[in-house]
């Protein structure tokens, strides 16, 4: 069981009242997951959501051909799989480990409850849930009407403004990155080498140095081509 101390660094949960965080405590239950290992897969039961305390997840749908999108990588103290909590519905996508990792589970049942006494804990997640939707909203976007330059231009700056710096390293393998893009890993190396042929990065294993953020954001919103 996790303890409140856990649970108050978990910003879905920033602002609850000591006694809520105590509640939460006596519904949670900590999950260890190995590198690779199975989560959920999409259709099954949505019997609550998780929260990241370590470790990596991604979620990803498949095709009918079994090619992977990557739909978001979380890490720790964000959540996922909240909309079954609301909706009563299964998971509509699938999740997996990306390394070793410890997962915070809130049973639906419980949660619910907890809601019904305490709104406030409603109102935290439906502003997590509104990120959400304009994150997938973004990607929709990205994947229906940029190319591979523009999204990757757009991943490398978000990166770097998360990090605060001019280099970012990539905390996923290429191979990971190119499916969270929605292009082959062969699209991403070319692209890769033509965005440092043409002096916009410095691209060196998973380090990459940003060294042209201004023609970076007019790839990223299509007023130039690589």
């Amino acid at each position: 069981m996790a303890t409140g101390n856990q649970i108050r660094t978990i910003p879905l949960f920033s602002g609850l009242a000591e006694d809520q965080v105590q509640e939460l405590a006596t519904i949670v239950v900590e999950k260890p997951y190995r590198r690779g290992q199975t989560i959920f897969r999409e259709g099954d039961e949505g019997k609550g959501f998780y929260v990241v305390g370590s470790g990596r997840i991604k979620i990803y749908k498949l095709s009918t051909d079994g090619k992977e999108q990557i739909l978001h990588i979380f890490g720790p103290g964000e959540p996922f799989a909240e909309v079954p909590v609301f909706a009563g519905q299964c998971y509509p996508a699938n999740a997996e480990a990306l390394e070793d990792s410890r997962l915070l589970f809130f049973p639906r049942a419980g949660f619910i409850e907890l809601i019904r006494r305490h709104p406030s804990l409603a109102l935290n997640m439906l502003a997590i849930l509104s990120r959400r939707l304009r994150q997938l909203a973004g990607l929709v976007e990205d994947l229906s009407l940029k190319e591979v330059p523009a999204r990757l231009a757009a991943y490398l700056l978000y990166s770097a403004d998360q990090a605060q710096a001019m280099e970012i390293e990539l905390d996923i393998s290429k191979g990971h990155l190119a499916s969270l893009l929605g292009a082959t890993p062969e699209t991403l190396s070319r692209t890769l080498a033509k965005m440092t042929k043409t002096g916009l990065i410095v691209s060196q294993g998973p380090r990459i140095v940003l060294r042209d953020k201004t023609a970076l954001q007019e790839l990223a919103v299509g007023i130039k081509r690589l």
